[in-house]
């Protein structure tokens, strides 16, 4: 690789390119993307023409060697194999549905193994893979131990030093506007380790900002505010059974406003409902997490009682204007919350350019929003509509994870 020249990597379950749109703008170049949804496929040529894409998506099918030959590279020259395997197998809502999930059982859980069958073929001088928390929970960690076993074998065989590290990131403590929680597992060939900085913002009134240490989170606002007189069109507008409450909920809050511990009325039980449920974004506050595939009453929700539109998404997300994500808002959401924040992509790149590349970069993220001084009050709720009030009752509490109705059930299939 000629001095000054840009680092190569390999994309493996690219998406709609989130994690190598932040690569990107730390200074690496995509040699190869693997994707097999269309759609994603779309959105990733529509705004990187210039990206190669795998002649075959499905990793399943594809060779370490065949993808090597596409990309013009040799083995060991990629200075990044990345990408975030499917995350369903270790997903929190299986938690909250069950108590559990399949896990390693889950045949989904499969794209983990093809990830290091690729790694062990290509040899990158380091690897970025991404998931959910699930796939860390203590006694609960099959996820992580088939990481460590992959790469020992991979060590072993190749005679390289391949230590996983794993990171926990919040992305709104590096100034995303979104809490959003995610594991990271990053190795080296060589068994350097990385480290990333400390945070750099906190909430508002923690002891970090108030001290100058940290800048408070970035808000909804920073991030939308702008967007604010976005005019309503039917695919933003909110429909379903609970439709109509969403106006009688405060900003920042969801369904548990409307029970016996919250200020509306009792319509559900404490905590018998999922925490996206009915949720509302708050301005002065990072959004919650976006959803690949909410219901009808999945939030976030916008503050004027509506759905987040494609811009706004990618906004939460740190998108740059100019990309546009392809496929109607249904198909828009999938992407958008399946991709990993592209400043979160940004942050991981320049640590690893500095500390595995020796190619010593700056540490600000260019894709964080910046702050915006005019945020308005809260909008004010609604007065909750009489089909609804009907529903009021005596609600008992939820009785804890893995002890509701659908958990019984299925506890009682096997």
């Amino acid at each position: 690789m000629l001095v000054g020249e840009r680092k190569k990597i390999i994309s493996l379950f690219s998406g709609a390119g989130g994690l190598d749109i932040g690569l990107e703008a730390a200074g690496f170049d995509v040699a190869i993307g693997v994707e097999k949804d269309s759609e994603c496929i779309q959105t990733l040529r529509h705004n990187r023409p210039k990206w190669q894409l795998s002649q075959s998506g499905d990793i399943s099918k594809l060779s370490a060697i065949s993808l090597l030959q596409q990309a013009k590279m040799l083995k060991g020259e990629a200075a990044l194999i990345v990408g975030g395997p499917p995350c369903q197998p270790f997903s929190k809502s299986g938690y909250w549905v069950t108590g559990d999930s399949k896990r390693l059982k889950d045949k989904r859980a499969m794209p983990i193994g093809h990830f290091f069958r690729i790694v062990e073929g290509c040899l990158p001088e380091g690897i970025l893979l991404e998931n959910v928390m699930g796939i860390g929970y203590r006694d609960k960690d099959e996820g992580l131990k088939l990481i460590e076993s992959e790469l020992c074998k991979i060590n072993l065989v190749n005679g390289t030093n391949y230590v996983p590290v794993i990171h926990t990131v919040n992305a709104a403590a590096y100034g995303v506007p979104q809490t959003r929680e995610r594991l990271f597992v990053i190795a080296h060939r060589e068994g350097k380790r990385l480290q990333l900085p400390d945070v750099t913002h906190a909430p508002e009134k923690h002891s970090t900002v108030r001290d100058g240490t940290c800048m408070p989170y970035t808000t909804a606002w920073d991030a939308i505010g702008d967007l604010d007189s976005l005019k309503l069109d039917a695919s933003l507008e909110i429909s379903g059974k609970w439709a109509g409450l969403i106006p009688a909920i405060p900003e920042g809050q969801n369904y548990l406003w409307h029970t016996n511990r919250g200020g509306g009325a009792p319509i559900f039980g404490w905590r018998t409902r999922y925490w996206s449920f009915l949720l509302k974004l708050q301005k002065s506050r990072p959004s919650w997490t976006l959803q690949a595939s909410p219901g009808p009453a999945t939030g976030p929700f916008h503050w004027r009682n509506r759905r987040l539109s494609t811009r706004e998404m990618c906004r939460i997300q740190t998108f740059p204007d100019s990309y546009k994500v392809i496929g109607n808002h249904q198909s828009a959401t999938r992407q958008i919350g399946n991709a990993v924040p592209p400043a979160i992509g940004e942050l991981f790149g320049k640590c690893i350019m500095d500390q595995f590349l020796d190619s010593p970069t700056n540490t600000v993220l260019s894709l964080i929003p910046k702050r915006r001084e005019d945020q308005p009050r809260p909008h004010r709720q609604k007065p909750i509509l009489e089909r609804y009030l009907k529903l009021v009752s005596d609600y008992p509490d939820h009785p804890g994870q893995g002890k509701g109705p659908r958990a019984q059930s299925l506890a009682r299939e096997f």
